[in-house]
């Protein structure tokens, strides 16, 4: 159940990030191509995050900036593939394009680009170090039965995505 909340409180704060950016930089709120106020790939990548982090720091057993900054790597390339296969499922499955980097002078096509790279990789350890110790606390609070809503609600709103787009 941990990852699977886990799942769905950064699928949520994503949202909730993207879309106030969204407004900031648009007028406009928006994240993600789902009815509910979640949007998965954040919730993806959190967890690759969790797992690859954990998978790093307990095997590796150096200091804390090598293995701080081997993580960043690897998160880096792990979160720009998800980035860039997320497009192309989006682009193919709905026939939208939610994000586009063409314009960004280190863009490789229109998915993935060097700046947002960095991006991944830099929250990614900011949500190590500073955001997973308070979200763990929260997630062991969260009862089964309202996990087992959200998944409902949420396969759900895939389906009714799917259907509909």
């Amino acid at each position: 159940m941990y990852l699977l909340n886990c799942f769905f409180i950064y699928s949520i704060l994503g949202f909730i990030v993207e879309g106030i950016f969204t407004l900031i930089i648009s007028n406009h709120f928006s994240s993600g191509i789902l009815y509910g106020p979640w949007t998965p790939i954040y919730g993806i990548g959190a967890i690759l995050t969790i797992i690859i982090s954990n998978k790093i720091f307990k095997k590796m057993h150096r200091s804390q900036l090598i293995e701080t900054l081997v993580t960043f790597i690897i998160l880096t390339l792990v979160l720009t593939f998800i980035e860039w296969l997320g497009g192309i499922l989006i682009e193919n499955m709905f026939n939208e394009t939610l994000w586009n980097y063409k314009n960004y002078k280190f863009n490789i096509g229109k998915y993935i680009s060097l700046e947002m790279s960095l991006i991944w990789g830099i929250t990614s350890i900011f949500i190590i170090c500073f955001v997973k110790p308070i979200i763990d606390k929260i997630v062991i609070k969260i009862p089964k039965i309202m996990t087992i809503t959200l998944s409902t609600l949420f396969v759900i709103d895939l389906i009714i995505t799917i259907l509909i787009k």
